[in-house]
C-alpha cells in the first residue's frame, strides 16, 4: 500500500466520492504552473485566477486534490505554540513574529469559510496544552505567563478541571488557551477543491518526475508528457526534497493517526459528555488527541523518519495498537475496538521550526514547511506566495519575510542521525503521555 490515494484516511472516507478527475494527458503551455494541490497551492491557484483572468494556470498534484497532508492533519487551526522556556528578549520577540503568522493564517481560512458558506465543523474553542505528569507544571506556567505578556487568555487546569473539560483523569495539569479553532480538515480542503475558479486547470494523479530551465521557461517533465510553463510555485511541503527545492533546509517526518467511530450514547455519557476539545502535548512527542463534532476520538501519537510511500497494511496495524494503547490509558471505560481508521502522512521540519517562503529566480517560487501548523500557514502563504509569483505589492508579505528564516540542515547522514537521535529523546521523555 502506497501512501498516495491511500483509502484509509477517516477525514476523507466520511467525504462523498469525487466525479470528473482528470489526468495529465497531452504536451501543454501554462503563465503559472502550481506543483502541489494542498492548503498552500489551492490557496495559490485561487489568488492567481481571481487576478488574472486571461493568464492560463495549471494546478498539478501527484494523487487525488487535498488528499494528502492537508486532509491527514488532527484539524487544529492554531494561534499559538507551546515553548516551554526562554532565554532572551530576542526570544520573545522571534516569538511574536510566529504568532503573528498565525493569526494572518486563521484569517485567511476564516474568509475563505465565510465567503463559500463552507460547512467544515468550525468551532472556536480554543485548546488544551497538557501532561500526565505534575512536573511538567512549570512548563505549564512558564507558558501561562508567556501568553499573559502578550495579551492571550489562558488559564491553568488541574486534574479534577481537565477531567471535567475533557472526560479523562488522564492529564494532571495543562494550560488551555482560547484562541485557535477545531475543524474538520477533510471537509475544509475539499471544499477548497470544490470552489476552485473556473480559469484553473487540474491535473491529479500527475506526478512531476523532473524539472529544469529551458531558456526563460521551466521544462516539467511527467511520465509521457511535459508542461512548458513562465513560472512555476512549489507547493509541496514535506516532497520539497524528493524535488530538489530547498532540500537543504526542510526534511519529512510520517506521522500517524487513528480515528474512532462515533460514540454511542452510553459511551458518550461514560465520560461524562464532554463539548468538542483538543489537546495538544506538552512534551513534544506526546499525543495529540482530539473529540470532535461527531462524538469520535482522534489520536496522533506517532512520528517517524521514513518513507510514507513504503507503508504496508501490517505498519499501519502496529500503529493502530499503539493508538489504541493511548485510547486505553485515557478512557479505559471505551471498547477497544472503536477505532474505525488509521492512516499516515507526511509533516514538513525545518532545523529551527521556521517556515521556507521564498522567490529562488524571476521563475521559480517555493512555499511551504509549516512544522505541523500547516492549515492557517499553508493557505496564508500560498496567497502570498501568488502576489510575490506576480510581482504584486502586499504589505502582509512583509509579515512573512520578517520571520526568522529556516537554517542549513547537515548533510544526508549526519541529519538522519540527528534526527533519529532527537526523536529517541523525545519519545523517551514523553514515554508516558504516549
Amino acid at each position: 500500500m502506497s501512501i498516495l490515494n491511500d483509502p484509509n484516511c477517516g477525514w476523507i472516507n466520511n467525504l462523498p466520492k469525487r466525479n470528473n478527475i482528470k489526468q495529465l494527458n497531452s504536451n501543454l503551455l501554462c503563465d503559472y504552473l502550481i506543483v502541489g494541490a494542498g492548503f498552500t497551492g489551492l490557496s495559490a491557484a485561487r489568488q492567481l485566477a481571481n487576478n488574472f483572468k486571461s493568464s492560463k494556470i495549471i494546478l498539478i498534484d501527484s494523487q487525488l486534490a487535498g488528499e494528502g497532508s492537508s486532509a491527514r492533519n488532527s484539524g487544529y487551526l492554531v494561534d499559538t505554540t507551546l515553548n516551554d522556556g526562554f532565554t532572551s528578549n530576542k526570544d520573545i520577540e522571534n516569538y511574536k513574529k510566529k504568532i503573528k503568522i498565525y493569526e494572518e493564517g486563521i484569517n485567511s481560512v476564516e474568509r475563505f469559510v465565510k465567503e463559500y458558506q463552507v460547512d467544515c465543523e468550525w468551532n472556536a474553542c480554543g485548546k488544551y496544552f497538557a501532561s500526565s505528569q505534575l512536573s511538567d507544571e512549570k512548563i505549564a506556567i512558564n507558558f501561562s505567563n508567556l501568553l499573559s505578556s502578550l495579551n492571550f487568555k489562558n488559564e491553568i487546569l488541574y486534574k479534577e478541571n481537565l477531567k471535567e473539560k475533557l472526560g479523562t483523569s488522564f492529564y494532571s495539569v495543562g494550560v488551555y488557551t482560547s484562541g485557535g479553532v477545531l475543524l474538520n480538515p477533510g471537509k475544509l480542503i475539499r471544499a477548497m477543491v470544490d470552489t476552485l475558479p473556473e480559469n484553473v486547470e487540474l491535473f491529479e494523479n500527475t506526478h512531476l518526475e523532473k524539472w529544469e530551465m529551458n531558456h526563460d521557461k521551466i521544462r516539467c517533465i511527467f511520465k509521457n508528457n511535459t508542461i512548458l510553463t513562465k513560472k512555476i510555485i512549489f507547493c509541496t511541503n514535506g516532497f520539497l526534497r524528493s524535488l530538489n527545492v530547498r532540500k537543504n533546509y526542510s526534511f519529512p517526518l510520517t506521522l500517524t493517526a487513528s480515528l474512532t467511530r462515533p460514540l454511542n450514547n452510553s459511551e458518550y455519557e461514560s465520560i461524562g459528555s464532554p463539548k468538542e476539545w483538543g489537546v495538544l502535548p506538552i512534551r513534544p512527542m506526546g499525543a495529540t488527541i482530539r473529540m470532535t463534532k461527531d462524538r469520535r476520538i482522534l489520536i496522533r501519537n506517532t512520528a517517524e523518519l521514513c518513507n510514507p510511500n513504503n507503508f504496508s497494511s501490517d505498519n499501519l496495524k502496529t500503529r493502530k495498537k499503539i493508538h489504541q494503547k493511548g485510547l486505553n490509558k485515557r478512557f479505559p471505560g471505551l471498547p477497544n475496538n472503536i477505532i474505525e481508521s488509521t492512516w499516515s502522512g507526511v509533516v514538513c521540519r525545518s532545523r529551527n521550526g521556521s517556515q521556507i517562503f521564498e522567490k529562488i529566480n524571476d521563475n521559480i517560487f517555493v512555499a511551504g514547511c509549516y512544522n505541523g501548523s500547516g492549515i492557517g500557514t499553508g493557505t496564508f502563504f500560498g496567497e502570498q506566495i501568488a502576489l510575490m509569483a506576480s510581482n504584486q505589492d502586499s504589505d502582509k508579505i512583509s509579515i512573512i519575510e520578517n520571520r526568522v528564516k529556516p537554517t542549513k540542515l547537515p548533510n544526508e547522514i549526519l541529519l538522519n542521525i540527528g534526527v533519529y537521535t532527537r526523536l529517541f529523546y523525545e519519545r523517551l521523555r514523553a514515554r508516558t503521555e504516549i
